[in-house]
């Protein structure tokens, strides 16, 4: 008579979290649950439903993992963002880079522009307010739109890693970390200038031709033309969040404050500035962090801390390599969630915190799938110039490298 194997409570708990956590990943990893329609989003929730549904989380411990912070300043800049856009902010720059610039002078106006404003705002966002920008003075200039739309994926990663509030995962980053957003500027801002003059010599070397090649078209009308008295209190605004984030204000504070001014309107629908906030991105990370929540409670971290301690993970060259792989494997945000419960044991947190922003930001330039920001571009982008995997790839490879070697470098040498 065989024997059939009896599994306790705790280990079916066990089994179920090691699933759940699985499956979610493999879904962050390929974007889509094979032959359903679930996206990341979709796993997300769906991942965190089921670690209470089995009891690995209990249902106000569910609550209590969700890091609001996290939420409200995600949502406050895109509500931010969404009332420049609005307002003309980048219709504007569109038409003054059109009437004032030569074609040579477009790529390095393109990539220092997207890094810049990526640097304090959310660089998915500027993503997706650069794409219009780009087609419109490219078709205007007659020039190929292509290394223009590289450089605007490539220069929004790289200028996003220099402040907590330039990409998602350095908005986790800085609430789990504590690190003020100066000190996080002081650090990690270098990295991204000298990122960013890396991407200009690689994509003008990878596109040395910058004159037209098709007649430049005149459309009158092309660039939507809007009051410059709109700008005037969206402007404030932004200038009195930014002092704050520099006074060291709560960045989760300052950022809601700025959205509150910036909905204190008498002309504008509201529901214009939501329907440009990104609803599945806020629901994806309030799924992942009761993922993750679960993951902690089945020991799954620990489990990988005592698996990655061997490999010297510690070494900020190491962690370097595991943070770009694992975030091009699964994308950042879910890479920085996991990794995150690995840095606080760390012998340098500081140093773990800040090398983790810069290798998960910079790993996002490696393929078109590796950051929200790329795959934004080649979408928005598609009908008008087709971007391929190889078309990205020869830059972003060169690009990455680089940019990981020289973050990698600027921290050992100021820790």
């Amino acid at each position: 008579m065989s024997h059939v194997p009896v599994f306790t409570l705790g280990e079916l708990k066990l089994f179920a979290a090691f699933s759940i956590f699985l499956t979610s990943y493999f879904v962050f990893a390929v974007g889509k649950f094979p032959g359903m329609k679930i996206d990341r989003p979709g796993a997300a929730i769906i991942g965190a439903v089921l670690m209470v549904a089995f009891g690995i989380v209990r249902p106000d411990a569910a609550l209590s993992a969700i890091d609001f912070k996290t939420i409200v300043l995600l949502f406050s800049m895109m509500l931010i963002v969404a009332t420049l856009h609005l307002a003309g902010f980048f219709d504007g720059i569109t038409r003054w880079v059109v009437e004032h610039l030569r074609p040579r002078h477009l790529l390095p106006t393109v990539i220092f522009l997207s890094g810049v404003l990526s640097a304090f705002f959310v660089n998915d966002i500027i993503c997706l307010a650069m794409v219009p920008f780009v087609l419109t003075a490219t078709r205007r200039m007659g020039v190929k739109p292509l290394p223009y739309l590289l450089a605007v994926a490539t220069a929004s990663n790289i200028g996003s890693v220099a402040t907590i509030t330039g990409n998602p995962q350095n908005m986790l980053i800085g609430s789990y970390s504590g690190i003020g957003y100066l000190v996080f500027l002081a650090h990690l801002g270098p990295v991204a200038l000298a990122g960013l003059f890396l991407d200009w010599l690689i994509l003008s070397k990878a596109f040395p031709t910058t004159e037209p090649t098709h007649p430049p078209k005149v459309e009158t009308g092309s660039v939507e033309t809007r009051e410059p008295v709109r700008l005037v209190k969206p402007g404030i605004v932004i200038l009195i969040v930014l002092a704050g984030f520099l006074a060291g204000v709560p960045p989760a504070m300052m950022a809601a404050f700025g959205a509150a001014m910036m909905l204190i309107t008498r002309t504008r629908e509201p529901r214009q500035v939501y329907e440009e906030v990104d609803w599945g991105l806020l629901v994806f990370f309030a799924g992942l962090f009761v993922i993750i929540q679960g993951a902690q409670n089945a020991g799954i971290t620990d489990d990988l801390l005592h698996f990655a301690r061997p490999l010297g993970i510690q070494s900020a060259g190491v962690f370097t390599v595991v943070t770009a792989v694992l975030s091009n494997i699964v994308s950042n945000v879910p890479a920085v969630m996991l990794l995150k419960s690995m840095v606080p044991q760390f012998t340098n947190p500081h140093l773990g915190w800040l090398v983790l922003a810069m290798a998960s930001t910079l790993a996002g330039n490696l393929t078109i799938t590796g950051s929200v920001a790329n795959i934004i571009v080649v979408e928005r982008s598609r009908d008008v110039e087709e971007i391929s995997f190889g078309d990205y790839f020869r830059v972003g490879l060169p690009i990455t490298v680089l940019t990981l070697v020289v973050g990698s470098v600027w921290l050992w040498w100021i820790k």
